[in-house]
């Protein structure tokens, strides 16, 4: 890490409340990096952005590097940097484990090394559970629609995590309205978060209008457009929220970087932040650009007329025979 470089005091960044009083910081690091970075890479990032002031760690089963984040987790408390109880770490659960929830979890928490997720998610709603091994870089020669009575029976086993202590905070991710309404319906313990899509480019405002209605908090990913993303996920169409002329004139305005511009929009209007890097550079500006100066007013409502409705994580490797990717949003 350069010695340029000056860490940000964790206290002052801000937390958002969710539906069970436990308080997430609005921003963290998310790890998906599998497909262009390898996992010792990734791992020093974690290492970076820990010993720079975040605090929240995003994970996944499916990223593949759960085991190399626990290791330098593990190194961080050993060495006093940090505390188990300053940090927020997240896991989710993949496809493949819906029918096994809890072993899932108990594999995550080994690999991690720690005996409690603060926050876990369903990763997406389509419980394929005969697709052992189904990546998400393959096509999934099981799926099929999305079944409300399988992903009720996954949500009772998330709820049992919370029973056990495993978990502290359960939640959705990839979710849509009219699940999360049925979802709602049936649930002893309510979705903490909801993780999804959000930047400039795809802000989904009446579906986190109602996330925010009924105390769901949002978590976006891909806030700065998923410039890294698969090219399995790369459509013509495709349009980049850092590129456009709004966003490079505000960070022209400010002297940021257009990511920053992205993440201080994503914060100012409610949500909670994952971007990813492995650069300490632009993991430190990332950091220090959501607890510095906020947008004017003027600002977010010119941020807030862009909107493309450009959605970049499609899902299409979830489609059933004859379905397009469009059908697994309803």
């Amino acid at each position: 890490m350069s010695q340029t470089i000056q860490p940000i005091d964790p206290a002052s960044v801000p937390k958002k409340k969710l539906n069970t009083g436990d308080e997430i910081p609005v921003i963290g690091l998310g790890t998906f990096a599998s497909d262009n970075y390898d996992n010792p890479t990734v791992a020093e990032a974690v290492r970076t952005a820990v010993r720079l002031g975040y605090r929240h760690i995003d994970c996944a089963s499916v990223y593949g590097n759960e085991k190399e984040i626990g290791a330098v987790i593990g190194e961080l408390i050993a060495e006093g940097t940090v505390t188990r109880a300053e940090l927020w770490i997240t896991s989710k659960v993949w496809n493949d484990s819906h029918g096994d929830v809890e072993g899932s979890c108990r594999r995550t928490l080994d690999d991690l090394g720690l005996d409690y997720l603060d926050l876990y998610l369903v990763h997406w709603p389509f419980a394929n559970s005969h697709a052992k091994g189904v990546s998400v870089e393959s096509r999934d020669p099981s799926a099929r629609p999305y079944s409300h009575e399988a992903y009720r029976e996954t949500w009772r086993a998330m709820e049992t995590l919370v029973d056990k202590g495993w978990v502290r905070n359960i939640g959705t991710s990839n979710m849509t309205r009219p699940k999360m309404e049925r979802l709602l319906a049936d649930c002893r313990i309510r979705p903490a978060v909801n993780e999804m899509e959000l930047h400039p480019h795809f802000q989904q405002p009446a579906w986190f209008d109602y996330l925010m209605q009924e105390t769901i908090q949002p978590i976006g990913f891909c806030p700065l457009g998923s410039p890294n993303r698969p090219e399995r996920d790369r459509t013509p169409e495709d349009t980049s929220p850092m590129e456009d002329p709004v966003i490079r004139r505000i960070a022209e305005a400010h002297g940021v970087h257009p990511a920053v511009v992205c993440l201080k929009w994503g914060v100012q209007r409610g949500e909670v932040v994952i971007p990813f890097s492995v650069k300490a550079e632009k993991i430190a500006s990332n950091l220090s650009g959501v607890v510095g100066d906020p947008l004017s007013a003027a600002e977010m409502e010119a941020i807030g007329q862009i909107d493309r409705e450009c959605r970049l994580v499609k899902g299409q490797v979830f489609c059933w025979p004859g379905a397009t990717w469009e059908d697994l949003w309803d």
